[in-house]
């Protein structure tokens, strides 16, 4: 029955302390046994800790105190202490609880407690709690709002309204220096170096889809947050092919869409002449009263919509609309969805926003439609990527944004793409070069797994006619 703090939940600890920290784990009620004098043994004298209760709800609730267990006795102030909720039944819904102020009580430092907050706004257990095999029933009370400013937050929204504990877990909390770089990339990549990026460029420049299929050209659909920088990502690609920084997309940080035309964009071998073999289609931005619906993105991503359709948020897409393509081909359809979202603003992204992109997930799932998110402005997310950008897979902070933009998105932490887009430079810069191909790169290849998965059904069902023909023989 044991579980532990995840990563995603250690950067919104993070968040709520301020600061790049390290979690050690000090106690765990089921490998240490659920007794005030483990509890004691193992986290006293040792500095900043966090406490998490898991309970049978799979919700997620604790407190966190910046001063030291001792067995000292009574109450202790703590300007810095908190509650907070992780998870409600399963679901993220983060919100911190801080120390109201109005009385010394930030927690209660007993030998023969376990872990307690306030004038018993969270009081975890005294003694010792034997488990029922898959949870432990604790002997601890709840008084919320004494010592604490709850928010709205009450001991049902919190808890469930009891102390059935899948697990205890405290953890110490330590400063990590901001600029430290993990030991090891959480992702590999060959040498960032020329080598490196003339082969991407040759690759891409060489890349095409699936023969068998005979499609002209992967479609990428362009889809996010208004100023998350949709329109940038093709300027960048486009400046790397170009040799020189472009500006062909309208981008910009208005407070709504500067996308106003459905548009598809193409890149050309800056020697040659010739288009690359994908095409980039972008649309008006998400925002939380308006943007593509569910039901004109089918539209979108089956082909039905022509180049240059002047988008217009009062006239949704329909049938009627001039140039409307009734039957599409293969070629004419998104091959795979490109989510743009702002790393540096992911925590304060609306609710409707991302009720929105997971409206528009549901048809892209039903449709088989690969997609991946661009996690944009990284830059402004971690100082060491933003001096040296080939530190990006070092990154603690980067790595711990992508497991949360995996969980709130509900695609794999592999879909999750880091980039840094040419915004305010006015020369190309190798790195930036390297990590745009490296994600153009990927994405090419879930255009190609779109692609693969479309031959496979052709070929089942070419080869389920065939088997009813011969039986009817």
């Amino acid at each position: 029955m044991g579980v532990e703090l995840k990563k995603i939940d250690q950067l919104q600890m993070n968040k709520w302390i301020d600061g790049n920290k390290k979690y050690t784990l000090l106690y765990k009620a089921t490998r240490d046994g659920c007794s005030a004098g483990a509890f004691h043994n193992k986290c006293n004298n040792k500095g900043p800790t966090v406490t998490i209760l898991y309970n049978i709800n799979n919700s997620v609730f604790g407190g966190y105190t910046s001063v030291s267990w001792r067995s000292a006795g009574g109450y202790h102030a703590d300007a810095y202490a908190f509650l907070f909720r992780l998870y409600q039944n399963g679901r993220w819904i983060p919100i911190k609880m801080p120390f109201s102020g109005s009385n010394n009580s930030s927690i209660y430092d007993d030998a023969s407690f376990g872990p307690t907050f306030g004038a018993f706004d969270l009081k975890t257990f005294t003694g010792s709690i034997n488990s029922s095999g898959t949870y432990y029933h604790l002997n601890g009370t709840t008084n919320f709002g004494q010592s604490y400013t709850m928010n709205g937050e009450t001991y049902k929204s919190i808890a469930n309204g009891h102390l059935q504990i899948k697990d205890i877990e405290v953890y110490l909390v330590e400063d990590l220096p901001a600029r430290l770089p993990l030991d090891e990339p959480w992702r590999k990549t060959p040498k960032w170096d020329e080598k490196l990026l003339n082969a991407l460029k040759e690759k891409i420049e060489q890349y095409k889809p699936l023969r068998e299929l005979n499609v002209p050209h992967a479609r990428l659909l362009l889809v996010g947050q208004v100023g998350a920088g949709k329109s940038s990502f093709f300027n960048t690609i486009n400046s790397i092919f170009k040799g020189y920084i472009t500006s062909q997309a309208c981008s910009g940080n208005a407070e709504h869409s500067v996308t106003t035309v459905y548009r598809m964009y193409q890149i050309r071998n800056w020697t040659s002449g010739e288009p690359l073999n994908f095409r980039m289609h972008d649309t008006r931005g998400i925002e939380a009263n308006q943007g593509i619906d569910a039901h004109e993105m089918c539209f979108l991503l089956d082909g039905h919509i022509p180049d240059r359709h002047q988008l217009n948020p009062s006239v949704p897409l329909s049938t009627d609309i001039p140039g409307f393509v009734t039957i599409p081909h293969l070629s004419d359809k998104i091959h795979c969805v490109v989510f743009v979202i702002d790393g540096s603003t992911i925590d304060v992204m609306p609710e409707k926003v991302i009720e929105r992109m997971k409206a528009l997930q549901s048809r892209m799932n039903q449709k088989g439609v690969p997609q991946v998110v661009l996690l944009t402005k990284i830059d402004k997310m971690c100082e060491t990527s933003c001096e040296d950008l080939s530190k990006v897979f070092s990154s603690f902070v980067i790595q711990q944004t992508i497991d949360r933009v995996s969980q709130i998105i509900g695609l794999p932490r592999s879909h999750i793409l880091p980039i840094k887009n040419y915004e305010s430079e006015m020369e190309l810069n190798d790195n930036v070069n390297i990590l745009t191909l490296i994600t153009l790169q990927h994405i090419l290849h879930f255009c190609d797994d779109y692609m693969d998965n479309y031959l496979d059904q052709n070929e089942e069902g070419k080869m389920k006619k065939l088997s009813i023909r011969e039986k009817n023989i």
